[in-house]
């Protein structure tokens, strides 16, 4: 079996499992017809600059809104778990339990801990928990929004299984 350097740059695989929490098409359409209404009502038919402005300021800053609320990426690379900038190593995972709406519902409300990480978005009805074997960390899990939760888990628990955990 070959070592492997240390030094050496980290070659980048490919991902096994990656996914985006974008908002729901509809809000896109929503959000910009609402938009434009209201541009349209603080237009009230004025001349000039003004006839514009509204438009030119308020549906920029409603896209940017919708691509910042869903810009958040789920991944499973390498050894690690990468939510937005948040990285996990896998190797202190003791559990990846996909949840469904009514079990996150009682994961985020009444059972919630408050040491938990949580990316939560609440146009995604389920997630993952993502239960932790780290005595030097006071977080219990985390929990993830995603569309497709059984795909993550099982991602994560191939990534701890084929990265197992060194011994000292």
């Amino acid at each position: 079996m070959a070592l492997e350097d240390p030094t050496a740059p980290r070659r980048a695989r490919q991902p096994r499992h990656e996914e985006r929490l974008r908002v729901p098409w509809w809000w896109w359409l929503g959000s910009i017809a609402l938009t434009a209404g209201l541009a349209a009502e603080v237009w009230l038919g004025a001349a000039g600059a003004q006839s514009w402005l509204p438009f030119a300021l308020l549906l920029p800053v409603t896209i940017a809104g919708l691509w910042w609320l869903g810009r958040i990426r789920v991944a499973v690379v390498d050894d690690e778990l990468r939510v937005d900038d948040a990285r996990l190593p896998v190797r202190y995972v003791a559990d990846a339990i996909p949840i469904d709406a009514e079990g996150k519902r009682q994961l985020l409300g009444p059972a919630a801990d408050p040491l938990a990480f949580v990316v939560q978005r609440p146009w995604i009805p389920a997630a993952v928990q993502v239960v932790l074997d780290d005595a030097a960390d006071p977080t219990p899990y985390w929990v993830i929004s995603s569309r497709h939760p059984v795909r993550l888990a099982a991602a994560i628990t191939a990534a701890r299984d084929t990265h197992p955990t060194p011994t000292l």
